[in-house]
């Protein structure tokens, strides 16, 4: 029962991000905008973290599975992604390092900041 109400909660905030993402006209999905809130939700106390640690413990563990769909629906258009699949490939590898590239400057950056903070604060 516990679960269902952590769900349940996550769900409200999912429907939350379906109404902004109706009313601001901005190219932003809702489930960003629901997880935006969820997370300024989170960080202000309005929502604990053990309301929703079940639910998304189980929905991270299960988010494999989710990719299943969309792995199939492109091996059903293999003959319209076949001619383009060399582009794909290249802009998926070059996406991935970008990213990797990204995420390690911020990464070191924060631990930096932090390192200088703790120093300050001795």
């Amino acid at each position: 029962m516990n679960h269902l109400k952590q769900f349940c909660i996550i769900l409200v905030f999912s429907f939350a991000g379906e109404v902004l993402n109706k009313v601001i006209p901005l190219p932003v999905p809702a489930s960003i905008y629901g997880i935006i809130l969820l997370f300024i939700c989170l960080e202000t106390g309005i929502v604990k973290k053990t309301d929703v640690k079940g639910a998304g413990t189980f929905l991270i563990e299960i988010m494999p599975v989710m990719f299943i769909p969309a792995a199939v629906g492109l091996l059903e258009s293999w003959e319209v992604i076949k001619p383009s699949c060399i582009q794909f490939i290249a802009v998926t590898i070059i996406s991935t390092f970008a990213v990797m590239a990204v995420s390690g400057k911020i990464t070191q950056f924060i631990i930096r900041r932090g390192r200088k903070k703790v120093r300050a604060d001795e």
